[in-house]
């Protein structure tokens, strides 16, 4: 199947799933019919591992849309069919580039259109064409037309089909929609990828081809010894500054007393904040000294040896902030999506540790690290979208003591089937017709907009 056709057959099928419905089903459905497009029409060449790896996780990312219908798990879907059909059509470049050619190929949308040689089929003559359009197109209208008014003869009841039928068709609406998926479309078949990010792309490798020459000092007013003198003498000052300030962050954490305004919610927060930023700091100064040939400098030993100590440090204080956040869930008694997304984040940041520190100790390039932390992030999407966290922070706080249940009524989703099963009788009523009252639209939807999660949800 050519590229035109998959544009606009996609474009016809976006129109039916989306006409006179809400997004729901039929955005899952859509996600599953690109994946299987995709997979088709793809080149054997790129069908490599990373191909079936998205291919996979397109389609379970188009199931948990259809499943839940919110916002992470739409995030998931664009990411994943995007990723795909970047993979499809430029498997030698890192997906991290995905993030600059998807807004370039939207914005240009505009000028690639009317580049009707690069996407429309070439006739060798506008008699090929008007061959085409009569096969295709008049004699089957025709023929169809003229046995509609034969067969109209012998019965009524099948010329009323379409002479008094009510078309209540809104126009405009598939005008529209039509515009809107032929743009999504467009976009997502005629993927255009410009010679130059081909050519940047190398630069994105993990490996250094070759071995760089020395590295050059960053300020032309001193050599390239006192600069490496120089990063010496920052880590020594950096190592002695975070190895307090982990002391005492474990201090106040343990031992200190507390008084009696003390607000552990403000200290959680203020406390993971700073060890965030400390540790992107911590790589962003990592790959400015660690960078080219200095990766390769024998004098360096020392500096290397100092940042792997600054890195273990990190990791210590982000074990530090793990447990912070632990007795915050521990002391309210209470488990949020805030909570399990510090737990996030602090994985993410344990993760860039651990890169970094293969980068140093392997001697890989500054990109080694987006190339993996791209995947990482990707991932921890994807986690987000398939799992119900809310059904687990519902489980979680019932069993402990202060169970507010119009709290996980209307701000934890996706757990009314747990609420409904263990609501005590003089409750139930009241939880039923809570939750008909917030879910009463998802509940009274048309198929394709439906979430099928609220389908499971039994009110009788």
């Amino acid at each position: 199947m050519k590229q035109h056709h998959l544009i606009f057959l996609t474009t016809a099928i976006f129109t039916v799933l989306f006409y006179e419905q809400s997004v729901g089903l039929n955005l899952g459905i859509f996600g599953l019919i690109l994946s299987v497009l995709v997979y088709f029409t793809a080149n054997r060449k790129v069908m490599n591992k990373t191909f079936y790896v998205l291919f996979a996780t397109s389609i379970v990312g188009s199931m948990a849309f259809a499943w839940y219908g919110d916002f992470v798990s739409f995030l998931a879907v664009f990411f994943s069919l995007s990723l795909l059909i970047f993979r499809s059509r430029s498997a030698n470049m890192k997906p991290v580039f995905s993030l600059i050619i998807i807004p370039i190929n939207a914005l240009s949308f505009i000028v690639r259109f009317f580049l009707f040689d690069q996407w429309l089929p070439k006739s060798q003559n506008n008699s090929a064409l008007w061959k085409k359009l009569f096969a295709y197109l008049i004699v089957p209208l025709a023929l169809t037309v003229v046995f509609f008014l034969v067969y109209s003869l012998g019965s009524e009841h099948f010329k009323n089909i379409l002479v008094n039928w009510k078309w209540d068709i809104n126009i405009r609406q598939i005008i529209l929609l039509a515009a809107l998926g032929f743009y999504l479309m467009f976009n997502f078949w005629n993927y255009a990828v410009g010679e130059y990010l081909k050519k940047r792309s190398r630069l994105f490798c993990n490996n250094f081809k070759k071995t760089p020459d020395t590295e050059k000092s960053t300020f032309s007013f001193i050599n390239i010894d006192m600069e490496r003198t120089s990063g010496i003498i920052s880590f020594v000052c950096l190592n002695a500054l975070l190895l307090i300030f982990v002391i005492t962050f474990n201090y106040e954490q343990f031992f200190e007393n507390r008084m009696y305004n003390y607000n552990l919610s403000a200290e959680t927060h203020d406390r993971v904040n700073v060890v965030i930023f400390s540790i992107l700091m911590a790589i962003v100064l990592i790959m400015f000294y660690f960078r080219g040939g200095f990766n390769f400098d024998r004098k360096a030993q020392w500096i290397k040896i100092l940042v792997k100590i600054w890195i273990l440090l990190n990791v210590a204080l982000v074990f530090s902030a793990f447990i912070k956040n632990t007795e915050y869930i521990y002391e309210t008694d209470t488990l949020t999506y805030k909570r399990l997304g510090v737990y996030a984040f602090l994985i993410l940041s344990l993760i860039g540790l651990f890169f970094t520190f293969v980068k140093i100790q392997n001697k890989k390039t500054s990109a080694y690290l987006f190339n993996k932390m791209f995947w990482y992030f990707y991932g921890a999407l994807l986690v987000c979208s398939f799992i119900n966290w809310g059904g687990i922070i519902t489980r979680y706080n019932m069993t402990r003591s202060h169970f507010d249940i119009d709290y996980h009524i209307h701000q934890i989703n996706y757990n009314e089937t747990i609420l409904l099963k263990n609501a005590k009788d003089e409750d139930r009523e009241k939880v039923i017709d809570a939750i008909y009252d917030l879910h009463v639209n998802e509940l009274q939807t048309k198929f394709l907009s439906k979430k099928l999660y609220y389908e499971t949800i039994d009110l009788q």
